[in-house]
């Protein structure tokens, strides 16, 4: 009776393992030029390495043409579960899962939305860009806390077909407006 039990109880774990072990993780899926537009402002996403997207639990795959309007979403969207999030190191356009990216806010970086975050695999390569231009090195805990705002200033790059130009000379400054931590009195203050 205890061989037979101990053999029942054997299977079920055994079963148990290999469910779990059966679910696939969460990967990055290729993004759609002609197609995708972004969850937040709707504009083109464009497969470089601005681009970002996060998974449901749900299943359901969001796309964004900027790490700010992906983290605006999720601000926004607090009750949803999200299984995993991506964004694209920054010299290679290669998917990093965002907790494991490496973050520069840089002022004079030109983002598709202005938000002046780019993201890096490495960390070296991050502080190489730092040393090279300027910026703040960030992890993927320092996002949740960044004060998310638009540089209005570097908007002037966007036609209305959707594309994004990417000056990366600008010296623009930055604007106060749409801060999505604003009630909480939270982040960095840039």
């Amino acid at each position: 009776m205890k061989k037979k039990m101990y053999m029942m109880m054997t299977g079920f774990v055994l079963v148990v393992l290999l469910a779990a072990c059966g679910k696939a993780a969460a990967e990055p899926r290729a993004i759609n030029e002609e197609t995708d537009k972004c969850e937040v402002c709707n504009m083109s996403v464009m497969d470089n390495e601005f681009a970002t997207q996060l998974l449901t639990e749900k299943g359901k795959t969001l796309v964004f043409d900027d790490i700010g309007c992906m983290y605006g979403w999720m601000k926004d969207n607090d009750g949803e579960a999200v299984e995993a999030s991506f964004v694209r190191d920054y010299n290679s356009e290669e998917w990093i899962n965002t907790e494991d990216a490496y973050y520069v806010f840089d002022e004079d970086v030109k983002t598709p939305m202005a938000y002046n975050m780019i993201s890096f695999e490495k960390k070296a390569d991050a502080e190489k860009y730092i040393d090279e231009n300027a910026g703040e090195l960030l992890n993927a805990d320092d996002l949740k806390k960044h004060k998310w705002v638009m540089n209005h200033n570097m908007m002037e790059g966007h036609d209305e077909s959707g594309d994004h130009e990417h000056d990366m000379d600008s010296e623009e400054g930055h604007s106060d407006e749409h801060d999505m931590n604003a009630e909480e009195g939270e982040g960095h203050s840039h």
